[in-house]
């Protein structure tokens, strides 16, 4: 029972801090991440929230997994959907009024910051062990059906989403290239350290 409390832990802690990581690249405003940036041009397209967006593009990517493996769609994957877009709109009401950076060095500073901070977040939610992003689900769904490998299958479904975000006025820049390079790498060192607490914890746990 403690193993799943400290799971749940992790689980909401990632997305705060993933989703204020999000908040943080949408204000330097340098560019998102592609699926980011998708959700930053529909809300530029047709308004609603951005966070509003997570749930209804995060929905859409649920139903398509499902279809695609012809099997019932992930409820925790949707909890995270739902979760995400609120923790992005309420770090947007929360920051956005003090929060604009002018100069471009105050715009990398927030710029770092948001990736750090989301890849510190992606890391911990990893560590609950729950299930995948709808994103990354379909990134596993284009493998299978594919057989391509996880890293072209993700690429692809990247160049997909900028384009799309491209076409709505999306939140395309640096910031978007600096995050496809960078991201992965600090994740992986993230993830590295988090799992050596979580040992950690384990043992002092028994």
């Amino acid at each position: 029972m403690k193993r799943i409390y400290i799971r749940a832990l992790y689980y909401f802690t990632g997305i705060i801090l993933l989703t204020f990581g999000i908040a943080l690249t949408i204000q330097s405003k340098l560019g998102t991440s592609p699926f980011d940036a998708l959700l930053v041009g529909l809300y530029r397209t047709y308004g609603l929230t951005i966070g509003s967006w997570e749930i209804v593009v995060g929905l859409s990517m649920i139903v398509f997994n499902s279809v695609a493996e012809k099997r019932r769609p992930e409820m925790i994957a949707l909890a995270t959907s739902f979760l995400t877009g609120l923790g992005i709109d309420f770090w947007m009401f929360t920051i956005r009024s003090w929060l604009d950076p002018e100069t471009v060095l105050l715009q990398y500073i927030v710029l770092i910051l948001g990736i750090l901070f989301s890849g510190l977040g992606i890391a911990i939610n990893l560590q609950a062990d729950f299930a995948p992003n709808p994103f990354d689900r379909m990134m596993l769904v284009v493998r299978d059906l594919t057989g391509w490998s996880v890293t072209f299958s993700r690429a692809l479904i990247s160049i997909v989403l900028v384009i799309l975000a491209l076409i709505f006025g999306g939140s395309i820049g640096i910031g978007t290239i600096l995050i496809a390079l960078f991201s992965g790498a600090i994740i992986h060192q993230f993830m590295n350290r988090i799992h050596r607490l979580d040992k950690n914890l384990m043992l002092i746990n028994h």
